[in-house]
């Protein structure tokens, strides 16, 4: 095995967590809305989860670990990722701040910060920053 396979194989299992996790929090209530469907297939197509692997996470996402990044940077990133994504989505309204707030604290954000995190996320989005003003003014966000 080449050293790219060891890294594509890690870099796909990491998605596949990272899939799971959300799948997880979609799940949190008991049910997947079609809106989060909608988010979850978007997902899936941009980690490049397989239809395969897609239906088994699906099935059995309790069995994949919930690795939020260790690097608030890395957080962040992550989160810009998401905003990025449940906005392109068009998640309207009440449905698309309690997504990214789930998702957020599955990130590992704190609970009583979701909601001003999420709503400075979604404002910067909608505003166009790119990745590193979108880290750097969260950052700072209660400067």
């Amino acid at each position: 095995m080449s050293i790219s396979d060891l890294f594509d194989s890690g870099f796909q299992k990491r998605n596949q967590d990272h899939f799971a996790a959300i799948v997880r929090v979609a799940m949190s209530d008991g049910v997947i809305t079609d809106e989060e469907r909608a988010f979850l297939d978007r997902l899936a197509r941009n980690l490049d989860i397989s239809e395969n692997d897609y239906k088994e996470i699906l099935k059995n996402y309790q069995l994949h670990p919930i690795n939020p990044p260790a690097d608030y940077n890395r957080r962040l990133e992550r989160l810009f990722d998401l905003a990025r994504m449940v906005y392109a989505d068009h998640i309207k309204g009440d449905d698309q701040v309690e997504l990214l707030e789930k998702l957020c604290i599955g990130l590992g954000f704190r609970t009583e910060n979701a909601k001003y995190v999420v709503d400075k996320a979604l404002t910067l989005v909608d505003q166009g920053v790119d990745g590193d003003d979108f880290v750097e003014q969260i950052k700072n966000m209660n400067r």
